[in-house]
């Protein structure tokens, strides 16, 4: 399997590009508007050939890229089927792996940040990657205070089903905000601060409770554009890139 690991700096944005070198057929998970030319470029470079857009969720920081990644490649937009968009060509649903040549993902249904919110979990013979979105971060989570989050339903997401896998099953999260680029499931389970060790529901309730974050800053332009997989205008495109005077 061919893979990489992209990063977009204002909002501290991991894209992960794999691809299957037998068929040359290519996946880009959660790519950010602002990167598209780096990507098309990086898949021109590979001769690689883009055949979907796989979201994790309906991001509230960053607006995809997957509606002009479609309109240029004539790729397929895969984001979890409960999501109601119209944009989408494939609903993704645990136990229903999608198919990319010699590379499986398999989706994990991990509500909590979002209530649609999915992981993708790739075993290879040299071993396995959880892609885990904004659900597992390295040392951390994605908060739960918007877009229909529920702490506890995450701590269960967690808790249950993605420190549940291997223990060397390498964790590639959506973000990371101190350039660490991978941690495992091991080291989350031992000694994330939020959910790792023997972290009780209500210790974990209680802290995100009291994380009192900052309203996201892009979140009234990105959350709508994303309801339509990136497909805005270009003024609204004009303001993203525009001065940023969230707290």
């Amino acid at each position: 399997m061919l893979f990489r690991q992209l990063f977009e700096p204002e909002s501290s944005t991991y894209t992960y590009l794999l691809a299957c070198p037998d068929t040359g057929a290519a996946a880009l998970i959660d790519p950010v508007v602002e990167t598209l030319e780096r990507d098309l470029d990086l898949l021109h470079r590979l001769q690689l050939r883009l055949a979907y857009v796989l979201e994790t969720h309906i991001h509230a920081d960053h607006i995809t890229s997957a509606c002009r990644l479609r309109a240029l490649t004539g790729c397929r937009i895969a984001l979890p089927a409960m999501e109601p968009v119209p944009c989408r060509d494939v609903g993704i649903q645990e136990g229903h792996p999608l198919d990319l040549g010699s590379v499986r993902f398999q989706p994990l249904f991990t509500p909590g940040h979002t209530d649609t919110h999915h992981s993708y979990l790739v075993e290879q013979p040299g071993g396995s990657r959880v892609f885990t979105g904004d659900a597992l971060l390295i040392d951390g989570c994605g908060r739960t205070d918007f877009q229909s989050g529920d702490a506890a339903t995450l701590y269960r997401s967690v808790r249950e089903k993605l420190f549940a896998l291997p223990d060397d099953t390498l964790v590639y999260p959506a973000h990371d905000y101190q350039q660490r680029r991978v941690s495992t499931i091991a080291q989350e389970r031992e000694r994330n601060p939020r959910l790792g060790g023997d972290k009780t529901l209500e210790e974990f309730v209680a802290l995100m409770a009291n994380l009192q974050l900052p309203y996201p800053k892009k979140i009234d332009l990105a959350v709508p554009a994303n309801r339509q997989c990136g497909g805005c205008t270009p003024d609204e495109l004009e303001a993203l890139r525009g001065p940023d005077t969230g707290g």
